[in-house]
């Protein structure tokens, strides 16, 4: 596969389940990095088949490969997350990962449907699946890793 030779660095935080990745996009102080260490500590479960991994906390570098989008973190803060209240922690890092998802964190006051249509953010020019959350709702990073698994299977 052909890899860009200049990844694009954006604004959000990263994490693996598997290979396949998810960014969390969000303002600043918004609730990427609390959300991602409650990713991190799910338990391996029917509902999640392996664990959550940081990438890349605050920056993350998207890189082209073939069709897919490949996911890693800048050198200088590769498995380190930022906990506030607490301040940097190390974490053992996934190295990289598939583009699958893409969280867009919303204010509790914004409503999210119960049945939304699909949606997509379009990166380094291809779709990707799109999904509103709620960071601080107790259930974020269950969702997360259910959409990370892929479309539900028709009975």
């Amino acid at each position: 596969m052909a890899v860009a030779a200049d990844p694009v660095r954006v604004h959000a935080t990263a994490l693996a389940m598997g290979d396949r990745g998810v960014i969390i996009r969000g303002a600043s102080g918004s609730g990427k990095s609390d959300l991602a260490l409650r990713c991190l500590g799910l338990p391996v479960s029917a509902l999640v088949p392996v664990p959550l991994q940081l990438i890349a906390d605050d920056w993350v570098e998207l890189r082209r490969q073939g069709a897919a989008i490949a996911l890693t973190c800048p050198p200088a803060i590769e498995g380190k997350l930022e906990i506030r209240g607490l301040g940097l922690v190390s974490v053992q890092p996934a190295k990289t990962a598939q583009l699958m998802l893409v969280v867009d964190l919303v204010s509790q006051s914004q409503p999210i449907e119960r049945l939304p249509e699909i949606e997509t953010a379009e990166l380094l020019g291809t779709p990707i699946p799109r999904l509103a959350l709620h960071p601080f709702e107790a259930s974020a990073p269950l969702k997360i890793a259910l959409a990370l698994r892929g479309p539900a299977e028709e009975p």
